[in-house]
């Protein structure tokens, strides 16, 4: 590699008005990315990759980049005279207090709190359902500056011991802390080198948790790898820990979790190599000196140990079961030839299954919209619950022995509100509800469906306020994902009302590679068949346009994460069709995408540039960075990222906004913004609402529209 020495940077040149119908003209000089002369060679194809250096996130040189390309981001953004307005707005209507669903241990009643722009949620208990609230842990007095945050709490069955996890600036790396519930002191040291792991008690003994180790050099570049299951005993050092399993001896990059039945009978270990599948085992502790028994030895499904009954394990398994189904096996011999249905398959997809009072509670999906089924927990039917309405339910959680639980249901215009459910009656009581500075009966949602390119139907959410003039030129934002077999369901958000309550639209169309109509859904968009994925995306677009929603001039598509691929994707195949993009912390360079830290999980869905060469022509074809071209206009693109992304890590979104902003020829700004002490998230909410802001802002700017949050005293 050449001797990169920095860039220099011209300062953006800036004139703004904030009462034109069109954006104004704007100067835009962006920083030289100095340009190398790597190449690589796939079956016979070389691939410049004249970016390479900015992999190297630690780097002084890729430090000064950021920096010169922060500078003309927000350089343009302080300029665009709204912009404070809205972030105002945005404030004011996250202004409100949130209660999260109360869970018990031992004595005490736990639930969050948040009393409106806390950064944090705050961690609340009381004895009984009655007793008096105290602050039992608040993680705003974790760091000066709000980045560190609580990421997890587990306790043990009596509620007596707590080990929280702690994140520090948005990174997906944890550290562990253990603490006497009752007093709040804590005991022992601080476990390190945790990521991606649950924390399961067995008694107050210890814990069994999963970690990596110490990872050499850069945490950002290095690939994660030897994942271990080990016991934690209180009061020892974390070197002492006793390991259960040690993925690395069988694969570099298999990853392994344990977790516990209720009565702590069964450990369950579960091992995987990618985000979809996982193998399963039984120890049964109850036997002294008993090991490991295996129930499925192959990665081609997703199962979970549901908890027992005695011997008899409940399996949730879509094992021959694209949309999922229960199963019951003797834990002496869990094979899959013993398995033996209880809650068979249904036309519904089971995206999760709880339990409470000797029940099952199943969580299907009816077009994206929550079906909540109660069974006894030998799989006969007792109830479908009944809802507030259409949208999404969680919860529903608890032990064997309770008689109630409490669940949580919320929609695009319905805030998170829970309900107290009781399990014999069968019957739901509010128990809060926030009070949100909007009136949800001004807006409606409408569920529609509309043609892909290949003759799917594919279904979309329209959310807008009432009474809505179709002149197709309405400002619209068109969010989606694609992948990993995640759902998109109702849901509410206090800063989306902010860009409804101004006249704007949200489409949230349900894509292949998704979970939402099961396994076969999913495998829809995954590796070759992934352009389905972009071209529903597409369809989406142009169903809103051609149904006079709106025109390209007035749409936005964002998209986080698999999101930010697909905003990728979309916006170098078809540049005409919006007039703004947002990729969010995506997933841009499809050929080394596994070559860093965890994206080796990802290959089930993607596919790798190694695997052969019509997988590494697929890949290159549709790659965001590669796929761009010189001389072609495209829209006003606005990139976001965060410095301490350690799962998709910010090298994608360096590459793919130095690219862009090569072979841009336009008009439009194509900008990055580069969060500090934030990861695959924001780190808090204030960082979330300027994020936000921002995007809103930059939207209608490039759309020519002055909001009216922030005409008066313009």
């Amino acid at each position: 590699m050449k001797n990169i020495g920095i860039l220099s940077l011209i300062l953006a040149m800036i004139v703004f008005s904030c009462s034109q119908d069109k954006p104004a003209k704007v100067d835009l000089r962006y920083p030289v990315t100095q340009k190398v002369d790597t190449v690589d060679v796939y079956f016979g194809t070389e691939v410049p990759d004249p970016y390479r250096w900015l992999e190297n996130d630690t780097a002084k040189a890729t430090a000064e980049w950021v920096s010169a390309q922060n500078e003309v981001t927000f350089g343009y953004l302080k300029n665009i005279t709204f912009r404070d307005a809205v972030r105002k707005r945005l404030g004011d209507l996250q202004d409100y207090e949130r209660i999260g669903a109360p869970v018990k241990h031992g004595d005490y009643y736990y639930y969050f709190r948040n009393s409106g722009l806390q950064n944090h949620n705050v961690q609340y208990r009381k004895k009984g359902e009655d007793g008096t609230e105290e602050v039992f842990l608040d993680p705003n007095t974790f760091s000066a500056d709000g980045t560190t945050s609580l990421a997890g709490m587990f306790f043990s069955k009596d509620g007596s011991l707590v080990t929280v996890l702690i994140q520090e600036g948005g990174s997906d790396w944890r550290k562990a802390v253990t603490m006497n519930a009752l007093d709040k002191t804590i005991i022992g040291d601080t476990l390190y080198d945790l990521k991606f792991t649950g924390i399961a008690w067995k008694g107050n003994d210890g814990f069994y948790y999963s970690r990596y180790d110490n990872p050499k050099g850069n945490q950002l570049f290095s690939r994660v790898n030897h994942n271990k299951v080990c016991f934690h005993k209180v009061n020892t050092p974390q070197s002492t820990d006793e390991i259960i399993y040690d993925g690395g001896l069988q694969n570099p990059q298999r990853r392994a979790g344990a977790y516990l039945t209720e009565d702590e009978r069964f450990l369950i270990l579960t091992t995987s190599i990618s985000t979809t599948g996982n193998e399963l085992y039984v120890l049964d502790l109850s036997k002294p000196k008993s090991t490991f028994i295996s129930a499925v030895t192959n990665f081609n499904n997703n199962h979970s140990v549901i908890d027992n009954d005695g011997s008899r394990l409940i399996i949730r398994t879509n094992l021959n079961a694209p949309n999922g189904r229960i199963v019951e096996v003797d834990a002496g011999n869990p094979k899959p030839e013993n398995w033996k249905d209880i809650v068979p398959q249904a036309e519904e997809a089971i995206q999760g299954v709880s339990t409470a009072g000797y029940k099952l509670f199943v969580n299907y999906l009816k077009d994206a919209k929550s079906q909540i089924k109660q069974f006894n927990n030998r799989g006969k039917f007792e109830r479908e619950i009944e809802l507030p309405g259409i949208g999404s339910a969680n919860g529903f959680g608890g032990r064997w022995e309770d008689a109630h639980v409490y669940y949580t249901f919320t929609s695009f215009t319905y805030p998170p509100t829970i309900f107290k459910y009781s399990i014999n009656k069968g019957e739901s009581t509010e128990y809060a509800r926030p009070k949100v500075d909007f009136n949800p009966a001004d807006y409606e949602t409408k569920q529609i469906f509309y043609t892909s390119k290949d003759g799917t139907r594919i279904p979309m959410f329209i959310v807008h306020k009432n009474n809505l003039e179709l002149t197709g030129s309405n400002a619209t934002w068109l969010y989606a994902y694609g992948g990993f077999n995640i759902s998109q369901t109702p849901s509410f958000s206090a800063a989306r009302i902010v860009w409804l309550e101004n006249g704007g639209v949200f489409a949230l169309p349900n894509l292949r590679g998704g979970g939402e109509y099961g396994e076969q859904w999913h495998q829809a968009g995954t590796k070759m068949n992934k352009q389905n994925v972009f071209d529903d995306f597409i369809a989406a677009a142009e169903y809103l346009i051609d149904n006079r929603y709106t025109t390209n001039n007035k749409l936005a598509i964002t998209g986080g994460s698999n999101g930010g691929l697909l905003v990728g994707a979309t916006m170098t195949q078809r540049p005409d069709l919006m007039k703004v993009a947002f990729p969010a912390v995506g997933v841009m360079d499809m050929l080394r995408y596994h070559k860093f830290t965890v994206g080796a999980a990802w290959a089930y869905d993607y596919g790798t540039s190694d695997d052969s060469k019509e997988m590494f022509e697929y890949l290159y074809n549709y790659s965001p960075v590669h796929a761009l071209k010189p001389g072609t206009s495209y829209p006003a693109t606005l990139v976001t990222t965060a410095d301490h992304d350690d799962r998709v890590v910010p090298a994608h979104s360096f590459k793919f906004a130095a690219t862009l902003q090569e072979n841009h020829s336009g008009d439009n700004p194509v900008l990055i913004r580069v969060d500090v002490k934030s990861g695959h998230g924001a780190s808090n909410l204030s960082k979330a609402l300027d994020t936000t802001a921002d995007q809103f802002s930059f939207a209608w700017y490039n759309m020519g529209i002055v909001p009216p949050v922030a005409k008066e005293g313009m």
